[in-house]
C-alpha cells in the first residue's frame, strides 16, 4: 500500500514529500516502508513541487508515451466524514446555491467550513495540516494568508444571494425563530465594535448577531450583523424591512420576551406578519387579565400532561397606533391578539429560590457598601434604606413589593395574533430553544467566543463560513435528536466514526474507498445519506 507522508524540517521549515510505499518483510515479519523524496510542499499553494530528478522522469514519460499522463501520486486519505458533509450540502442545496454565488471560491469555502465542522474548536492555523490528511472540496492546501484574503473577498451582495436562495428553500408555512447574540472582541479596529449588555457577562466590547431560524426544520437561513450597543427590542423594525428583501410574504416569527415593546407589536400589526412573542408578568394588560384567571387557570381541566403546565388563554384587544408621518397624524383602533397564560409548579419552587438568593445579595451589597449602578432600580423597589448619624445604616424589605413579586412565581405568558390554542403555541415556543443552541454551538464549535479578526471585510467573510458550518451542524443535530442518537453519541463522536473511513488515489483508477462496519452505514442511513456505492 502508497501513500504521501509529510515532513517537516525543523532547521529550513520546508515540508518534504515522501512516497511511502509498505511491504511485508519475510525475514523480520513485520510491516515496513520504504520512502522515496517526490518533491517538497509549496507553502502559498499547498501544491508538491517535484524533485528536479522527479521531474526529469516525468518530462522524459510525456514524450515517450501519448495521451495523458497518468498519476504519479499514490493518496490515501480520511474520507468517511466529509463524505458525509458532500451529501448533506447537496440535500439542502447549499452546495448548489454556494456554486451559483461564488463560482470561482465555492469549494474553498466548503473546505474550510468542513474544517470548522470536524476540527471542533481548532484555529485555522491548523487547516494546512488537516486538509492534507482529508478528501476535501477544495482538495489543496489553502494558508492561512490566503484564507484571511477568501474572507476578505467575499462581498454584501454574493453574502444577501446566498441567504436569498436558501430562504426560498424553507417553508413558508413554518414560524420562523428570530433571536440574537452578544460576540466578545479586543479589537479596536472593528466598526461595529461597540460595550453593550454582554450576554456571556464578559467585560468586553462586543457585536452584536441576529439569526432566523426555521422552527420544523431547525435550520438557520439569514444571519445579519448589529453593532454591540444595540438592544433586542431595537432590531424588529430592522428585521421587517428585511422581510421584504427575503421573498417571503406569510412569513410567522416567534420570539422571547426580550423582543418585547408596544412599538414592535404595532410594527408587526402594520406589516401584516403573524407572530408569536413571550411578554414579562408584570405588565399591566398581562397582570389584569392573570388576576382573573388565576383561580380558574389552576383548575384539571387546564393541565397538560405534556409539558406538566397549567394552561389557558384570553381573547383581549390590542390597543394599536400608528404614526403616519404623510398625513401628520397617528391611527389608533383595536387588533385581536391572543393572551396565552401558563403556571408550573416546578418553576415557582426554582423562582422563589433564585429570587430569595438575588435578595440576600441585594442587602449585603447595600451593607457593605458595594453597590452596583446597575441594581439601582432593584434596591429602591425591595429595599426601604435610611441613614442617620445616630442610627447608622437601616435597611428594610419592601414586604408589599416583594409580596407582589411573589404572586408572580411559576407564571410565564405567550402572546399571539394567530395561536389561539395555548398548547399548540407553546409547543412552538419551545422549538425555539433550538435557535439558542444553534448559538451554542456557533460559539463552541465553531470557535466563535471571540473575534480573533482585525479587519471588518475579514470579519464579515468569517462569519459567513462559520454560518455555512452551522446549517451543517443543524441538519445533523436534528438527525440525531430525531433518531435517538444522543443516547450513545454526541456530535464530536459521531463524526469521529465517520472520519475513519478511507479512501484511495491510485495512479490511472478512480477513487476507492475502504470498508465499512455495519454501524457506521446505519449512521448513513439515520442522517439521511446513502454511503458511497464502494461501501454497501
Amino acid at each position: 500500500m502508497a501513500a504521501i507522508v509529510y515532513q517537516t524540517d525543523k532547521r529550513s521549515g520546508i515540508t518534504y514529500a515522501y512516497e511511502s510505499v509498505s511491504f511485508w518483510d519475510k525475514e523480520k515479519q513485520q510491516s515496513r516502508a520504504k520512502r522515496t523524496l517526490i518533491g517538497k510542499l509549496d507553502p502559498e499553494t499547498g501544491e508538491i513541487v517535484p524533485t528536479r530528478k522527479k521531474k526529469e522522469s516525468l518530462q522524459k514519460h510525456s514524450r515517450s508515451v501519448s495521451g495523458p499522463v497518468p498519476a504519479v501520486e499514490v493518496q490515501r486519505k480520511f474520507f468517511g466524514a466529509t463524505y458525509l458533509l458532500d451529501g448533506i450540502g447537496e440535500k439542502l442545496g447549499i452546495t448548489a446555491d454556494l456554486k451559483h454565488c461564488f463560482p470561482e471560491r465555492y469549494r474553498q469555502l466548503l473546505s474550510i467550513a468542513y474544517y470548522l465542522i470536524l476540527e471542533d474548536s481548532s484555529p485555522l492555523l491548523r487547516f494546512p495540516k488537516w486538509a492534507r490528511l482529508h478528501q476535501h472540496p477544495y482538495g489543496h492546501v489553502i494558508p492561512s494568508q490566503r484564507s484571511s484574503e477568501l474572507f476578505a473577498s467575499i462581498t454584501e451582495d454574493e453574502r444577501y444571494r446566498f441567504f436569498l436562495l436558501q430562504a426560498k428553500r424553507r417553508a413558508e408555512n413554518e414560524f420562523w425563530c428570530y433571536d440574537t447574540t452578544s460576540i466578545s472582541s479586543y479589537s479596536e479596529q472593528l466598526t461595529q465594535v461597540r460595550y453593550g449588555k454582554n450576554k456571556e457577562g464578559d467585560a468586553l466590547a462586543q457585536i452584536n448577531l441576529a439569526l432566523l431560524f426555521g422552527e420544523n426544520s431547525n435550520l438557520p437561513f439569514y444571519y445579519r450583523k448589529l453593532p454591540g450597543n444595540i438592544t433586542d427590542v431595537t432590531t424588529v423594525k430592522q428585521l421587517l424591512e428585511d422581510m421584504a428583501f427575503l421573498e417571503h410574504k406569510r412569513v410567522k416569527l416567534v420570539m422571547d420576551r426580550g423582543f418585547y415593546s408596544a412599538a414592535n407589536v404595532n410594527a408587526l400589526f402594520k406589516d401584516h406578519r403573524k407572530f408569536l412573542m413571550a411578554t414579562k408578568t408584570s405588565l399591566s394588560f398581562v397582570a389584569r387579565e392573570l388576576e382573573k384567571a388565576r383561580e380558574d387557570l389552576r383548575s384539571w381541566r387546564n393541565y397538560s400532561s405534556q409539558f406538566e403546565v397549567y394552561a389557558c388563554s384570553r381573547t383581549i384587544q390590542w390597543d394599536y397606533t400608528q404614526e403616519r408621518s404623510y398625513k401628520q397624524d397617528i391611527l389608533k383602533g383595536k387588533r385581536k391578539l391572543y393572551l396565552h397564560l401558563y403556571y408550573n409548579s416546578e418553576r415557582a419552587v426554582d423562582e422563589e429560590k433564585r429570587f430569595h438568593t438575588q435578595l440576600a445579595a441585594l442587602e449585603e451589597e447595600l451593607r457593605s457598601g458595594k453597590r452596583r449602578p446597575d441594581h439601582k432600580k432593584l434596591y429602591a423597589t425591595y429595599f426601604n434604606v435610611t441613614s442617620t448619624p445616630v442610627r447608622g445604616l437601616k435597611i428594610q424589605a419592601n414586604d408589599e413589593a416583594i409580596e407582589e413579586r411573589k404572586r408572580r412565581y411559576g407564571y410565564f405568558v405567550l402572546i399571539s395574533n394567530v395561536l389561539k390554542d395555548p398548547i399548540e403555541a407553546l409547543c412552538i415556543y419551545r422549538n425555539k430553544d433550538l435557535s439558542e443552541k444553534a448559538f451554542g454551538n456557533l460559539k463552541e464549535r465553531l470557535n466563535l467566543r471571540r473575534l480573533l479578526v482585525s479587519s471588518d471585510a475579514s470579519l464579515d467573510g468569517k462569519l459567513f463560513v462559520q454560518f455555512l458550518a452551522l446549517i451543517y451542524l443543524s441538519y445533523i443535530k436534528k438527525c440525531m435528536q430525531d433518531e435517538g442518537l444522543f443516547s450513545n453519541y454526541t456530535i464530536n463522536g459521531l463524526l469521529d466514526d465517520l472520519d475513519v473511513i478511507e479512501c484511495y488515489h491510485y495512479p490511472g483508477s478512480q477513487l476507492r474507498t475502504s470498508e465499512v462496519t455495519t454501524k457506521q452505514k446505519e449512521l448513513y442511513d439515520k442522517l439521511g445519506i446513502a454511503p458511497p456505492t464502494s461501501l454497501q
